[in-house]
């Protein structure tokens, strides 16, 4: 049996916020409260109310914000001995250089964090940062590494009836499902993901589950229904002002129009994904709708050399980000494309 999903990112006096509450929301009641427990000289609360303005900035994409936001929190977390405080606000730093594309600077945070939180005796601030490494090198494209750890979570998460951290691990094991091949286990994951957010009131984890959906049904040649889930899907991005959330929505609808051959369509989406990705500094979703953009480009009948050269960059891009699939997704470009690769693309270059 699972509980109503919890947002146990927003702590101290914000504790009765929803998992559900609009960023905007979350981040006026933080700061107002981060003011009072300023005022108050109370440094765990501080660090408390200072966590929740860091997601709150984090979410709607607000990178400086967030980055100094984190920090302080943490500081004040430091200042007061409180460990678990401390764990929340690293977890907080990890996820946000994760969104950043600094993904072994993430990596470090989030170990940090884990062993804060096992430190303090904070098994939730413990549980989210091993789920923030099993998602970093889940994105990385190291499925090998991470299978295990999320099985373990979503193990662990089952058996404490935590709705939205049980959502999170079934979306992340349905997309390495996804990822290697297995269509059919991974549209059942993210059924049964979309299923339990509905019943839980996880609106976030929802959304993205929808998305996931959309993603495998589009690949079985049903674009309809798949742009059908991204469009509740959005309506949900929008209420909560989730704008990480609904770049990538916009993202997979190009997706869902360049396989369904609207190259024209798909290349405005593209535009629009790269836009939001560019407005909140997210460099791994500017690579990935970029390539999205070259390939409905080629389609419209760009030049070949122009392609070329552009899926050169990219590859370089996401190298230097450390997406280990990075050269496969290009390879796949320039085969799909019946593009020659620049010199120097296929001489095993890391």
């Amino acid at each position: 049996m699972h509980s109503k999903a919890l947002a146990p990112e927003y702590q101290g006096a914000l504790t009765k916020m929803s998992v559900n509450s609009s960023l905007t929301d979350v981040l006026a009641e933080g700061v107002r409260h981060l003011r009072e427990a300023e005022l108050s000289g109370s440094p765990q609360e501080v660090a408390r109310c200072g966590l929740a303005v860091a997601e709150a900035h984090r979410r709607l994409g607000n990178v400086a914000e967030a980055d100094r936001a984190w920090k302080a929190s943490y500081r004040s977390a430091r200042s007061a001995g409180d460990l678990g405080a401390m764990a929340w606000a690293l977890w907080s730093g990890g996820t946000l250089a994760r969104q950043r594309g600094e993904l072994r600077l993430a990596f470090r945070l989030l170990g940090l964090a884990a062993d804060m939180g096992k430190r303090g005796g904070d098994i939730v601030a413990r549980g989210y940062s091993l789920a923030g490494l099993a998602e970093t090198g889940r994105i990385q494209g190291d499925y090998r590494t991470v299978a295990a750890l999320h099985e373990q979570l979503l193990a662990e998460a089952r058996a404490r009836g935590e709705a939205r951290h049980t959502v999170w691990a079934l979306e992340g094991i349905a997309q390495i499902h996804r990822n290697t091949g297995s269509l059919d286990t991974a549209l059942a994951m993210f059924e049964e993901a979309a299923e339990l957010a509905g019943n839980a009131d996880d609106r976030r984890g929802r959304a993205w589950a929808l998305r996931g959906m959309a993603d495998i049904i589009s690949l079985r040649d049903d674009p309809e229904r798949a742009l059908a889930l991204l469009a509740e899907a959005e309506l949900t991005c929008r209420e909560m002002n989730l704008s990480s959330a609904l770049a990538y929505n916009h993202k997979m609808r190009a997706n869902v129009l360049f396989r369904a051959h609207r190259y024209e369509e798909a290349r405005g989406m593209y535009e629009e994904a790269l836009a939001e990705f560019r407005a909140m500094t997210e460099p791994r979703g500017q690579a990935l709708a970029r390539l999205g953009l070259v390939k409905s480009l080629a389609r419209l009948g760009r030049d070949r050399s122009e392609t070329a050269a552009d899926l050169h960059e990219l590859r370089r891009t996401l190298d230097r980000i450390g997406l280990l699939n990075a050269r496969d997704m290009v390879d796949k470009a320039y085969a799909e494309l019946g593009v020659a690769p620049v010199d120097g693309d296929t001489d095993g270059e890391s």
